[in-house]
């Protein structure tokens, strides 16, 4: 049976309160500057708790889940639809359209980033810029590409993830937040051990999957691409790859700290900097 996620997207605007209320949308912030934050994999909107402070008075700020977080009532999610990004892709655009939002930053940490990326080139108009934090097009490594994983190393991490989920998250939440933050390492872990672990080795498989170098030279939206000194996940040159690549302007802010997740380990110093990038 097709999941009410899918049925509100394959039902357009129709459908698109349904999907609001799936997705736990809320709003936030009353500024004339509307932004939309994303979330990546294994956390929900909450990420987004210690960010928001330094937002909320200029902004008016929306937030989601997506239909793979531990959030989202996982009866909603269907394995057949949610095989590729593009249907997240279509949450979003989903979203932005039911909400009557005709302009806003977007702000995506890791897959969402992508997320945006795809949503980007389908509707440009709709986006004044993307600010992609930790993102990669590609995980894996190629011949004439560093992505920062073998395909052997990704294959132990999915059967060590369907073997014995809870051990796979103690070991994988402190080495994706990096930085000595235990208040973070127990967060993650949180939203990681929320999702039920078929659906969250289901997404692992799908995002480890996607290869989006082909599309990157089709944004024709500014971009800012956000990345820590040192990340586990996305190793520096790609980021040098996507600023090679990516079709629209883009610059680079690099944060002086470590891990995948600055939004929970480092929101100090990653808030200024969204605050200067959003008001250019």
């Amino acid at each position: 049976m097709v999941g009410n996620a899918a049925a509100a997207a394959a039902g357009g605007l129709s459908s698109g309160n349904t999907l609001l209320k799936i997705l736990n949308v809320r709003i936030v912030g009353s500024g004339d500057k509307v932004v939309i934050l994303s979330h990546g994999f294994g956390t929900d909107q909450s990420a987004w708790n210690r960010i928001i402070p330094f937002l909320d008075p200029d902004h008016r700020i929306i937030l989601y889940d997506l239909a793979c977080a531990g959030s989202v009532n996982p009866d909603h999610f269907d394995f057949r639809r949610y095989t590729t990004l593009d249907s997240y892709a279509d949450d979003l655009l989903l979203i932005l359209d039911s909400l009557r939002i005709d302009r806003c930053f977007f702000v995506g940490h890791s897959v969402s980033a992508m997320i945006g990326i795809l949503a980007s080139i389908r509707r440009p108009e709709l986006f004044l810029k993307l600010i992609l934090i930790g993102v990669s097009p590609r995980f894996l490594n190629d011949w004439d590409y560093h992505g920062g994983f073998e395909r052997d190393e990704i294959e132990r991490v999915f059967e060590a993830m369907e073997s014995n989920y809870k051990a796979w998250v103690t070991g994988f939440a402190p080495l994706s937040v990096g930085a000595d933050v235990p208040a973070a390492v127990r967060e993650f872990s949180r939203t990681l051990f929320n999702m039920r672990p078929d659906i969250s080795l289901f997404v692992s498989r799908t995002v480890f999957n996607s290869d989006l170098r082909g599309v990157l030279g089709l944004v024709s939206v500014p971009c800012c691409i956000v990345q820590t000194a040192r990340d586990v996940s996305v190793p520096l040159s790609v980021v040098s790859y996507l600023k090679e690549s990516l079709g629209g302007k883009t610059t680079i802010e690099i944060l002086q700290t470590e891990g995948h997740l600055p939004h929970l380990s480092a929101p100090a110093l990653l808030a200024p900097v969204l605050r200067r990038v959003l008001s250019r």
